[in-house]
């Protein structure tokens, strides 16, 4: 029994001299060690230095084999395992990813590359060096902490006496036990420039820089705390209609991570593609090949939506500090690094300043000691300890020391210090040639330059902060060339998944037996989907439900209607008669169903039986038909036919009962016209940074839109284009001279170079065409033809510029009174024989006419259209 007690008890025995720990105590205390252990030398960052215990080491190992050469990395791993005991492979990985961020180490041979995702060659292969950088800011033998490596045979530094914030410059991310770590990398320049501001007591703002470029959003960055998030995006380029390029990555993406990405949503049809090229060599090139008929500014939101060409990223600034973790931000690191930056300074050149009055004190001692040729006092000493005597003696009359409470009037010389024993023996080491070949003016020259030196140290140390502005401003001279910003900070727009995602899919349906989905390719056709989105199916008996698309489901016999259901959608109008099986009264309603719960049945009739419905349509844009109504024979009605105009109801919630139309029997209902919406038509416009569509009035205002009305848009490759106002669209402004609303009035005023004749040519026109969709091109296919400008103003003016010879001309012009309304295929009239070199539109605020006194004077035939 007392061997069962003493077996749970977590105190050690003591047996003769071994020690016995039981394995209840293990469990409870080896783990805390482990997870201390895995913190605070494997995981996290030291603030100080900016470095993990690996990189530490790894940099250490480098500086004592340093000779200015390339080393072999087999070596540096083996000269770094003399510190960390963690073997070969966590070392040369360590170097690897220190090599690939092009800070501290320079390196020569196949490193990898961090953008493909390759692996370096083998450490044998490639070799590696300290940069100018590294030898700088990371090491001074003076300042540093030492403490002995694992195995008790070399020292090896605590943290490296770092004179920069070189966590935020190079980020870090690692995983320890219970905690984890992600420092985004920042700019070079930005840094310095930050921590300038720190030392003037501005304030400043640090935001992520990545090697591989691309977009970052960091609306939600919150300086890098835990809880924080950006994201990042690769920049992608519109190359032609059906071709888009990849030229820069978000962080962390490599180009075979991301092309697999894309092939994975292609094959799934949440986007459409032909082929994924690869061409990446000096500079990343995906390029993307669409399908046929697939919009450029669709499938890039997709890309964004489905594929790995947008990331999210929660940063958690977690670094050591005094052998504990902390959760932080990086401007307080950088507020951190920058004030440690500045001490190592001062202790940098208080070393300085001892070291260049120790010089000062024995080039003082030896130039008394020689020049007073003190050195002849020793040649009657006999003993050791006379000659040390003779020396002091000699040195007193030229000399006075702190110790000996020097007065004012004491014209000797002042020394730093108290002359020492070592100090003589020093003197008395001195050899004849020296002494005589001894040079008093150089030995001025030597004591006052030491003077100076000291004066500037001393003069940085009472002006340290100034002192550390300028070491910033150096490091950003000597190194900040060619480390400008490379990933661009911007506002991402939110992609709606369900509006971007390509139409994978078609929707069928069974109506009679009541079964809707994507795999009933023998029934009837609904229209294109996507697998993301939802399907309402409206049945006879008044009930209807919404559910997502699946292969196959059932949603109840007699099925009336069946569509792509959209939420939100406050546009779509449901126009319906229905019966009430209780009453036998017939009731008409108008309804939206802008949001439902899943799977859930709602009855549009009062929920009586054998309620059903006689009419039922469905309006995309709140449309009110009329409908001709034929009441039964049997009843008793005068009027056996009614017509009824559902423009007069109001659009109310789908639970409302309606209005009562008849209490007779209904034989039949028809539609007998077509109406208008009667919602009013949709205020659009067009935001100028992402070119989208919204109703939020962000951006250009396009115009009011009812069914019917298409937008225009004025290429600047000399071509318009008609299209629908769905939210869905997306244009490139850098292609764009004009957009807006196209209606009966409206005249497409243009000035274009006519290369077949080489004259510049002023036209104006309205559109003749009504294709959606296709480009138009109202210049010729001439190769040096070229649209100068375009707008879609009803009262446009300009101001040109032209070169005729060597006189440069400009003026002003009004193009309604110039040229007449004319048809889409005319060449217009004629402006100038030379091509303008600009061309500005004059605000209207700003019009005026042209007068006598402009730059440029000319008449108008009117005939001719022609400008003399």
């Amino acid at each position: 029994m007392s061997d069962q007690k003493n077996d749970n008890n977590v105190t050690p025995e003591s047996t003769g001299d071994d020690r016995v720990i039981t394995l209840s105590g293990m469990y409870e205390n080896y783990f805390l060690d482990y997870a201390s252990y895995v913190i605070l030398e494997r995981a996290v960052p030291h603030i100080n230095d900016g470095l993990k215990p690996v990189q530490r080491r790894i940099l250490h190992a480098m500086k004592e084999m340093d000779d200015g050469r390339f080393h072999k990395v087999a070596n540096i791993i083996g000269q770094t395992m003399q510190y960390h005991p963690h073997g070969d492979a966590a070392i040369g990985d360590a170097l690897v990813k220190l090599g690939q961020k092009n800070l501290l180490i320079d390196c020569q041979g196949n490193w990898g590359d961090n953008r493909t995702g390759d692996g370096a060659a083998a450490p044998r292969y490639i070799e590696a060096r300290l940069t100018k950088f590294a030898l700088d800011i990371l090491f001074n033998a003076q300042t540093t902490e030492w403490q002995l490596s694992y195995d008790g045979r070399k020292n090896e530094p605590i943290t490296l006496p770092v004179k920069f914030p070189l966590l935020l410059a190079q980020g870090v991310e690692g995983i320890a036990v219970g905690l984890s770590t992600k420092i985004m990398p920042h700019n070079f320049n930005e840094i310095c420039k930050a921590a300038i501001q720190h030392l003037e007591d501005k304030p400043f703002r640090l935001l992520p820089d990545f090697q591989g470029g691309g977009l970052v959003d960091v609306r939600d960055y919150k300086r890098g705390k835990r809880g924080g998030k950006i994201r990042v995006r690769a920049k992608i380029e519109s190359l032609d209609k059906s071709t888009l390029v990849i030229r820069e990555l978000p962080f962390g993406v490599t180009t075979t991570s991301l092309i697999e990405s894309i092939v994975k949503a292609n094959e799934k049809g949440k986007i459409k593609i032909k082929k994924v090229i690869d061409n990446t060599a000096k500079d990343v090139e995906v390029v993307i090949e669409l399908a046929p008929g697939i919009s450029p500014q669709v499938a890039e939101d997709a890309l964004y939506a489905f594929t790995r060409c947008e990331e999210s990223i929660s940063p958690n600034a977690c670094v050591i500090v005094g052998e504990k973790p902390l959760f932080t931000d990086v401007n307080e690191i950088l507020r951190v690094c920058t004030d440690q930056t500045k001490e190592l300074l001062k202790r940098e050149l208080e070393i300085k300043e001892s070291e260049l009055m120790e010089k000062w004190h024995f080039a003082s001692l030896e130039k008394i000691f020689i020049e007073k040729r003190i050195y002849r006092d020793i040649e009657e000493c006999e003993t050791w300890e006379e000659v040390i005597a003779a020396i002091y003696k000699g040195l007193d009359k030229y000399v006075v020391t702190p110790s000996g409470n020097p007065k004012k009037t004491d014209k000797r010389l002042r020394l730093v210090r108290d002359i020492t024993d070592e100090d003589i023996v020093r003197l008395t080491e001195i050899r004849i040639k020296r002494i005589s070949k001894y040079n008093v003016f150089k030995a001025d020259e030597k004591i006052a330059q030491l003077e100076e030196e000291l004066k500037q140290v001393r003069h940085d140390l009472a002006h340290l902060v100034e002192y550390t502005i300028a070491w910033f401003q150096r490091l950003l001279e000597k190194y900040g060339k060619g480390r400008e910003r490379k990933t661009k900070i911007s506002d991402f727009d939110e992609v709606n998944k369900v509006s971007v995602i390509a139409n994978n899919a078609k929707l069928y349906a069974n109506l009679k037996d009541g079964f809707v989905g994507m795999g009933l390719k023998k029934e009837q056709f609904i229209g294109e989907c996507s697998d993301m989105d939802s399907v309402i199916a409206f049945r006879k008996n008044g009930k209807f439900s919404v559910t997502k698309i699946s292969n196959k489901t059932f949603m109840g016999e007699n099925l009336i209607h069946v569509a792509v259901w959209k939420k939100g959608d406050d546009r779509t109008t449901y126009n319906i008669v229905y019966l009430d099986g209780k009453t036998g009264k017939s009731y008409v309603k108008r309804f939206n169903v802008k949001a439902i719960t899943r799977d859930k049945e709602y009855d549009l009739t009062k929920g009586s039986p054998r309620s059903k419905i006689h009419y039922f349509s469905a309006n995309p844009n709140g449309e009110a038909e009329t409908i001709s109504v034929q009441l039964s024979p049997t009843s008793t009605a005068r009027k056996k036919q009614l017509e009824f105009d559902f423009s007069e109801l109001d659009i109310k919630g789908r639970g409302s009962q309606g209005n009562v139309f008849t209490k007779y029997p209904v034989r039949k209902v028809s539609l007998l016209e077509s109406g208008k919406s009667t919602l009013g038509a949709i205020k659009v416009w067009m935001d100028n940074v992402s070119g989208r569509l919204n109703h939020d009035e962000r951006g250009k205002f396009l115009g009011d839109f009812d069914t019917g009305d298409y937008i225009i848009v004025l290429h600047k490759d000399g071509s318009y284009e008609l299209t629908n106002f769905e939210l869905n669209q997306k244009f490139d402004i850098k292609d764009i001279y004009d957009i807006g609303k196209l209606d009966k009035k409206t005249v497409v005023s243009a000035v274009h170079f006519e290369g077949s004749k080489g004259w510049t040519m002023v036209k104006r026109f309205q559109v003749e065409t009504q294709t959606l969709g296709q480009k138009f091109s109202y210049i010729s296919d001439h190769s040096k033809s070229k649209l100068l400008y375009a707008t879609l103003d009803p009262d446009p003016r300009i101001t040109y510029n032209m070169k005729v010879g060597t006189q440069k001309m400009d003026g002003q012009m009004e193009l309604k009174d110039f040229i007449g309304v004319k048809g889409w295929k005319a060449l217009g009239n004629k402006l100038s024989e030379q091509r303008l070199t600009s061309i500005k539109p004059i605000a209207k605020e700003k019009n005026k006419k042209v007068s006598p006194g402009d730059t440029i004077d000319f008449d108008l035939d009117k005939n001719q259209g022609e400008l003399f």
